[in-house]
């Protein structure tokens, strides 16, 4: 099996995660801290945020004999979730909106705009002491610029936490998604904090190892998966040649590896920047065997400002 063979495979296993995103730290479901719940008692209605704005350097990608050469990407994600409590846990209800551009030349059989904008509708409880759950569903549009009833899905993931210990947690879980290739995939990962400076937060789909060079800086290096379904238009294959490609689901995937820091400004609200290379990218109708992949990879950086009140 060849390094992409690998690569794809990481991307299977981690598929469920990586549309939903709700595997992205244990902290999420972990029970509230002395320090969060200082922050949220001056809002009577917690909430959290997001804003990442990722760019790519020009990069190729392949079919066959056609080639489409050094385009540069842009990933901008917004998402504003509330998270009230109520008797059997803490509700997720909010929005989220991410936006791929590409710059493809004329003609190109690749949309140059991949979005999402979908609901948030999730809920965390606890079974007990040590066992975590959350429940969350995302749905929403998922085409490219204009938006239609045929680009409306549901992807929805069931997840646990096990608490091992305070350093030790355990995170599986299910994801669903009517439109991927494999519906149904698990996932998981674990988080263990080696010592006071060190964690190991190998779960899906940003794991990495961290080490806290500071009381408000965490330096970091590790991975992000990515891999989300889209629909085009009823004509986008007319328009390019290949009619199979009209209404077609096309699957987007990629991988960077990198370097990043997190800064605390406050207790409630964190800038991280973070540099890297994306060694994996892959544009996928699967169900119309039409793929273009990563034939040379690229440098990207990244920003993002995270707050939970």
């Amino acid at each position: 099996m060849d390094c992409r063979s690998y690569l794809r495979a990481a991307l299977l296993i981690g598929g469920l995660l990586l549309s939903a995103r709700i595997f992205a730290g244990v902290t999420a479901l972990e029970p509230t801290t002395t320090e969060t719940a200082s922050s949220e008692s001056n809002f009577s209605l917690p909430f959290e945020f997001d804003a990442e704005e990722t760019y790519i350097a020009g990069a190729d990608v392949v079919r066959g004999h056609r080639a489409l050469r050094d385009f540069d990407e842009s990933d901008n994600i917004l998402e504003f979730v509330l998270t009230p409590r109520i008797k059997f846990g803490v509700l997720r209800l909010g929005a989220e909106w991410e936006r791929f551009s590409f710059g493809f030349p004329d003609r190109a059989p690749l949309p140059n705009t991949l979005q999402s904008a979908n609901l948030v509708l999730g809920l965390d409880t606890q079974f007990s002491d040590s066992f975590l759950i959350r429940v969350e569903a995302q749905p929403g549009m998922y085409g490219t610029n204009n938006f239609g009833s045929n680009n409306f899905n549901v992807p929805f993931v069931i997840g646990g936490t096990y608490i091992y210990s305070p350093s030790l947690q355990f995170v599986l879980g299910i994801g669903v998604d009517v439109d991927r290739k494999y519906p149904v995939l698990p996932g998981g990962g674990v988080r263990w904090q080696m010592n006071r400076q060190w964690v190991l937060n190998a779960v899906l789909p940003k794991p990495r190892l961290e080490f806290e060079a500071a009381k408000n800086i965490t330096l970091y290096g590790g991975a992000t998966l990515k891999e989300t379904n889209f629909r085009v238009d009823d004509t986008f294959g007319n328009k390019h040649g290949i009619r199979r490609l009209n209404n077609a689901v096309l699957t987007y995937s990629e991988v960077r590896t990198g370097v990043g820091v997190d800064w605390k400004i406050t207790s409630a609200i964190t800038l991280s920047g973070e540099v890297g290379y994306q060694p994996y990218r892959s544009f996928d109708f699967y169900r119309a065997d039409v793929r273009f992949h990563e034939d040379d990879g690229a440098p990207y950086g990244m920003i993002s400002l995270h707050g939970a009140f």
